[in-house]
C-alpha cells in the first residue's frame, strides 16, 4: 500500500506541466524481414531459404532517439523548475510563520499550563496547510492530489502507527495534564521525576522500588525514556501532581502477651511528637482538595494508629501523611523514635517484641489403638 501511494504521488509530481506541447520523435525505421515463405529471384532454394534475414537500421538513428530523449527530460525538468521554487518559498514562509506564531502565542498565553501544547499544534497546522500548498503546486491538479496524497496518507498511517499514538498520547497529556515536568509518575513499569516531555517520549529520573538495587522511593540516578502511548495503554499514577503528599505507614510487631492497648498508646504518641505538627497543614490541604472533589471524607490531622492479628502476635500499625520524595526519610525517624519510647523502663516490662516461635504440643492416641492394645495384653496373660 505505502508502495502504490509513493508510486502515485511520484507520478503525479513529475508528470508533463499542463499546457506542454506534445512531442513527437521521429518514426522508427523500416525493418525489412524476409521470411522462408517468401521466394526472392535469385533467392537459394532448401535449407538456406528457413532462415530469417534481417535488415537492420541506420546505428545513427539509435543515437537520435536517444538525444531526443534527454532532451524531452531535460525540457521538462526546466519546466518543472519555476513550481519546485514556488514550493521551496511556501515551505520558507511557513516555517517562518510558525515559529513567529509560536512565539506569539508563548507570550500571549504565558500564564496559561497548556500554552506550549496550542502553540505547537498551530504550528503543525500551518506546516500541514503549507505542505499541501506545495504539494498542489508541484503538481498542477488539487483534485488529482488529493486522491493520491489520500491513498498515501492512509499507508502512511498504517505504517507510522506508533508514532502517531505516541504524538496523540502527547496531546492526550498537554492538554489533560496527566503529568508535568517535575512530577513524580509511575507508568506502567516506570516510576520517577519527569525531567522532559517531547513530541513522541517521555523522559523521567528514575525512582527505586520493591524489584530494583534502591529498594525505597528514592532516586536511583538512571534515566529512563518511554514513548507517550503508553499514557494510552497503561495506567498513570501521578504522586504530585494537585497534592504533593502521600499517605505512608509504619507497621510494629509485638507480641500477644503484651499491653497492646499500651503499645497502641505510646506509638500513637510518638508518631505525633516526630511528625504531627508537619503533618496538620498536608491534612488541612488534602480535606480541602476533598471537599473541592465532592469527597466528604473525614481527615485526621493527626496520625493514627491501628491494630490487627497476625499468626502468632499483633500488628500495630500507624498512618501519617508525609512529602511524596520524603517517606523513607520520615520511616526512619519515626522507627527509631518508637523502638526508643518501646524501650522505656516503664513500657519495656509490659510491650515485647513479637518473634517467630513454634509450639509443640502432645496428641493423646486415638481411643481404638487403646483398645487394641487392651486386647493383645489380654491374649499374652491367656497364654
Amino acid at each position: 500500500m505505502v508502495a502504490v501511494g509513493a508510486t502515485a504521488l511520484v507520478l503525479l509530481l513529475i508528470g508533463d506541466p499542463a499546457g506542454a506541447a506534445p512531442t513527437t520523435d521521429p518514426p522508427p525505421a523500416a525493418t525489412v524481414q524476409v521470411s522462408a515463405e517468401t521466394v526472392l529471384p535469385g533467392s537459394p532454394q532448401g535449407p538456406a531459404a528457413d532462415t530469417a534475414d534481417t535488415v537492420s537500421a541506420d546505428p545513427g538513428e539509435s543515437a537520435r532517439r536517444a538525444t531526443g530523449t534527454l532532451r524531452a527530460l531535460l525540457r521538462d525538468f526546466l519546466n518543472f523548475l519555476p513550481a519546485l521554487g514556488i514550493a521551496l518559498a511556501l515551505l520558507a514562509v511557513a516555517a517562518v510563520l510558525a515559529r513567529l506564531v509560536r512565539m506569539g502565542l508563548r507570550a500571549a498565553l504565558a500564564s496559561w499550563e497548556r500554552a506550549d501544547a496550542t502553540a505547537a499544534l498551530v504550528a503543525v497546522l500551518i506546516w500541514l496547510l503549507a505542505l499541501g500548498a506545495a504539494l498542489s503546486v508541484l503538481a498542477g491538479d488539487a483534485r488529482a492530489l488529493v486522491g493520491s496524497v489520500g491513498l498515501f496518507g492512509l499507508a502512511l498511517s498504517w505504517a507510522l502507527q506508533t508514532p502517531i499514538e505516541s504524538f496523540t498520547g502527547w496531546l492526550l497529556n498537554s492538554f489533560r495534564s496527566y503529568y508535568r515536568i517535575g512530577d513524580r509518575i509511575g507508568v506502567g513499569e516506570v516510576f520517577g521525576d519527569v525531567v522532559r516531555i517531547d513530541f513522541l517520549t517521555t523522559t523521567v529520573f528514575e525512582a527505586g522500588g520493591p524489584d530494583k538495587r534502591v529498594q525505597a522511593a528514592q532516586a536511583t540516578g538512571a534515566l529512563i525514556t518511554f514513548p507517550n502511548y503508553e499514557v494510552l495503554r497503561s495506567n498513570v499514577v501521578n504522586y504530585t501532581r494537585d497534592f504533593p503528599y502521600v499517605w505512608d505507614e509504619l507497621t510494629i510487631g509485638v507480641a500477644n502477651e503484651s499491653d497492646i492497648a499500651l503499645a497502641a498508646r505510646v506509638i500513637q504518641q510518638t508518631a505525633g511528637e516526630v511528625i504531627g505538627e508537619r503533618m496538620q497543614g498536608a491534612a488541612r490541604a488534602y480535606a480541602d482538595l476533598l471537599e473541592r472533589s465532592n469527597l466528604a471524607w473525614d481527615v485526621s490531622p493527626d496520625p493514627e494508629v491501628y491494630a490487627s492479628t497476625q499468626d502468632a502476635w499483633t500488628d500495630i500499625t500507624v498512618r501519617y501523611l508525609v512529602p511524596a520524595r520524603e517517606m523513607r526519610r520520615w520511616s526512619s525517624r519515626l522507627l527509631l523514635a518508637v523502638n526508643r519510647a518501646l524501650a522505656a523502663d516503664d513500657v519495656a516490662d509490659r510491650v515485647f517484641a513479637s518473634y517467630p516461635r513454634n509450639q509443640v504440643q502432645p496428641v493423646p492416641p486415638p481411643r481404638w489403638a487403646t483398645r487394641d492394645e487392651d486386647r493383645s495384653s489380654a491374649d499374652e496373660e491367656r497364654l
